[in-house]
């Protein structure tokens, strides 16, 4: 898991790109990821290697890629989904979280995994 953006400032959004090393898209993916994050001081982006934390998704089963795991402020899952992998796609999105277009998903599933991502970030 790597942080793509400073830890310093409390985040009023959380993006969750959980990708494998292995996918080209995600490969191509991660740059633009890493250049919205530079942009965006108010989100606090995290790529997750879905391979390497694969504990973490319990019986979910990320089959495409790049899929997006956004958590508002109070940490609460707000959007869990397969993307386009484009910028402006994710831009838009992220716009949309911060302005509250996305209520708190319901159900349990993906909060648990969103509990466990912030369980194992640093700082």
């Amino acid at each position: 898991m790597t942080t793509s953006s400073p830890a310093s400032t409390t985040p009023q959004l959380w993006v969750y790109c959980l990708c494998a090393q292995w996918c080209g898209t995600c490969r191509e993916y991660q740059p633009l990821f890493d250049r919205l994050a530079a942009d965006m001081p108010r989100a606090r982006f995290v790529w997750v290697d879905v391979e390497e934390h694969d504990a973490l998704l319990g019986d979910l089963d990320i089959e495409n890629f790049p899929t997006l795991l956004l958590a508002n402020a109070q940490r609460q899952a707000c959007f869990a989904g397969t993307v386009l992998p484009h910028a402006d796609t994710l831009q838009r999105m992220c716009q949309a979280a911060l302005q509250g277009d996305f209520p708190p998903i319901k159900g349990d599933q993906w909060q648990t995994v969103l509990m466990g991502l912030q369980a194992l970030e640093i700082g």
